[in-house]
């Protein structure tokens, strides 16, 4: 089968029914099963997470679902679903709480995220996305006329730091899932009850306790 006709539901199919490669690996999906592997290492990746999209960045514009968007976009370039389908669930949802937004059009965007595209995007977004995603694919790539570029659209310096951290800790956690196989679910509907939870506790806070399925 050529991969460049399977589409994005049936390659995420094709994760779902794959096992974890490690042994010992907690019956939970993702990222959770590697959080699930030590309470200390629990404790730092909800932490980083917590503090690359939720808390106040200074001199940061970026607002939580614009953050969402920069994880979606690295994840779906580096074809983890687990974590492009968790963030898109929570971009959607802080939409939703944000601005109330056109549902069809959120997920379109959303969904063009995901597949490389940038369909309802900001100039500002567009150009802090082309950023994270060249992080993603070498980091060495990334020019001083890439972030000029942000910067004539309206991002800050802090908008242009932010989004570097962002694609190189997000490139680190969809390895950590999909290096070890880690359950992934079939469906993108599956994260809809942790969403709710993440847009409105944060992902340091133990309150979060709704496991995709």
């Amino acid at each position: 089968m050529n991969e460049a006709t399977v589409s994005l539901d049936e390659k995420r199919t094709r994760r779902a029914g794959e096992e974890p490669i490690v042994g010992g690996l907690p019956a939970v999906p993702g990222i959770i099963a590697a959080m699930a592997l030590s309470p200390g290492l629990a404790v730092h990746l909800r932490g980083l997470a917590n503090e690359l999209l939720v808390k106040e960045f200074p001199g940061a514009t970026l607002s939580r679902a614009e953050r969402e968007f920069i994880a979606t976009a690295v994840s779906g370039a580096n074809e983890c679903f687990y974590c492009m389908d968790s963030h898109g669930a929570f971009a959607l949802e802080l939409m939703r709480q944000e601005r109330d937004a056109n549902a069809p059009l959120a997920r379109a965007l959303v969904e063009g995220l995901k597949t490389g595209h940038d369909v309802g995007l900001s100039s500002k977004m567009r150009a802090l996305v082309d950023i994270a995603r060249t992080v993603q694919r070498r980091s060495r790539d990334l020019t001083r006329d890439d972030v000029a570029n942000a910067l004539r659209a309206g991002a800050t310096d802090a908008d242009t730091q932010l989004t570097v951290l962002i694609a190189a800790a997000f490139c680190m956690y969809n390895r950590m899932v999909d290096g070890l196989r880690a359950r992934t679910p079939e469906s993108a509907d599956a994260y809809r009850a942790r969403a709710t939870e993440i847009a409105a506790h944060g992902y340091a806070d133990p309150r979060v306790a709704s496991v995709p399925t």
